[in-house]
């Protein structure tokens, strides 16, 4: 299914490295005629990195979007009874994030949007980039793949030499996720080789 004329919620948390391989993908979204509503946690806001200011990426973000960001959660509790989304998304969604969703907590405006997304029964699609996905929170990785209405872009180890335990999504393949995700299917392999030699 197309994401034309489709409202996409869009959560960013503080994995910050990755906020450069996303933007793109935020921006084929709207080029493809999705609307997309940016969501973003404290962190992400506030934090400023050798990759950039919170208030950088703020501008950034709205000026792809359109739209301005929802950083608290009173804000993003509508995106469900209200004006709900059509789909949701998670890019990156760190290994606290991931901890977090799998456990039910809602303590960021873009877990309330995810949240809220799956009160309707409607696709929240994660793009999970973790330096923990192959160890304590593995556990938590595979209570949300098995978990109803979740939805994954495919992924895999980045560097297991180095970081055996970590895992980033293919972030060029949002778009497509996305749309299986809107038909209630996920997208095939979800595990695959990312490892550059």
């Amino acid at each position: 299914m197309k994401v034309e004329g489709k409202r996409i919620g869009f959560g960013l948390t503080a994995s910050h490295c990755t906020y450069d391989q996303v933007l793109p993908e935020i921006v084929k979204l709207v080029e493809n005629g999705a609307e997309v509503v940016p969501i973003v946690t404290w962190t992400v806001k506030n934090t400023t990195t050798r990759f950039g200011s919170g208030e950088e990426w703020i501008e950034k973000i709205e000026r792809a979007t359109g739209n301005k960001v929802i950083d608290n959660i009173v804000d993003a509790e509508p995106l469900g009874p209200t004006y709900p989304l059509d789909c949701m998304v998670i890019a990156p969604m760190t290994g606290n994030s991931i901890s977090k969703l799998a456990n039910a907590l809602t303590d960021s405006p873009v877990l309330m949007a995810a949240k809220a997304t799956m009160r309707n029964h409607r696709p929240v699609v994660l793009g999970i980039s973790t330096n923990d996905a192959l160890g304590l929170n593995g556990v938590n990785l595979m209570r949300l793949i098995a978990a109803k209405d979740i939805y994954f872009i495919p992924f895999g180890q980045d560097d297991p030499y180095n970081k055996p335990k970590s895992m980033v999504a293919d972030m060029t393949l949002l778009l497509e996720t996305v749309e299986a995700a809107l038909e209630h299917k996920q997208i095939q392999p979800v595990l695959i080789d990312r490892y550059k030699k």
